[in-house]
């Protein structure tokens, strides 16, 4: 067994799990503890399940729920230094430290941190192996680079942001500032992007995609499926909302 399955996902909390047959790690918690063990419920997961935590970077959708499960449940928390060094993160009391480019076993399960552009510390995002099967998670980066596209190509399913639809952005109640920030090379990748990366050769044996981290103003799932479409993507594709993540997808 190996799977993966969203809690949530959006601007208001993320959580994402990855599972075998022997392991289970959270990536990220911005939920409120309760919130957490509900998600947790509706996915067959209790908190004493997990192994470890693994956060992405300190932004608050992604990190502020860390600290507390962490310590009501004694989970470790594998994080950057960058991302350690964040208010949300400090008071975790079983921290221990991950490098980009470093690979690390927690049970059965391989983690490959790499680096995204991204407006935090010292972010990264994941490639988990196990048994020649293999899951990239990417969200909050602002565009990718060749040696992302060179880190997922193993990937058999690929969890993906697709945050935004840029003229949606434009026209949006966002401030100038924030726009540019949502938008920028350091911000959250756009529809186009997105599609860009499902269109690549690089990625060859992919089988499952899982849209993330969709912008509940500036983008809508309508939007996202027919556009992936239009593309003549084939393979099997789900897209996770904010209310309840998505189903166990098996990787």
């Amino acid at each position: 067994m190996f799977r993966c399955s969203s809690l949530g996902s959006g601007s208001k909390g993320n959580a994402t799990l990855v599972q075998s047959s022997d392991t289970c790690l959270l990536v990220d918690c911005g939920f409120g503890l309760k919130d957490t063990q509900k998600r947790l419920e509706t996915k067959g997961i209790t908190p004493d399940q997990i192994d470890a935590i693994l956060v992405t970077h300190e932004h608050g959708d992604h990190s502020s729920g860390v600290a507390r499960l962490s310590r009501r449940f004694g989970i470790p928390v594998w994080l950057t230094r960058g991302t350690a060094l964040h208010r949300h993160c400090e008071k975790i009391e079983d921290a221990r430290i991950l490098t980009a480019e470093s690979p690390l076993n927690i049970g059965s399960i391989q983690v490959f941190p790499f680096t995204v552009p991204h407006d935090a510390r010292e972010p990264v995002q994941f490639l988990f192996s196990h048994q020649q099967r293999h899951l990239g998670l990417v969200t909050d980066t602002g565009h990718f680079t060749q040696h992302m596209l060179e880190v997922l190509s193993p990937s058999t399913t690929l969890m993906l942001e697709f945050n935004h639809c840029r003229e949606r952005l434009r026209n949006s109640s966002y401030p100038y500032s924030l726009q540019q920030r949502v938008g920028g090379q350091h911000g959250h990748l756009c529809n186009d992007q997105s599609l860009d990366v499902l269109l690549s050769d690089a990625i060859t044996n992919l089988e499952t995609v899982v849209a993330l981290h969709l912008s509940e103003e500036n983008n809508c799932p309508a939007l996202v499926d027919e556009l992936v479409k239009n593309i003549g993507f084939t393979k099997n594709f789900l897209i996770a909302n904010q209310a309840e993540g998505c189903d166990w997808v098996d990787v």
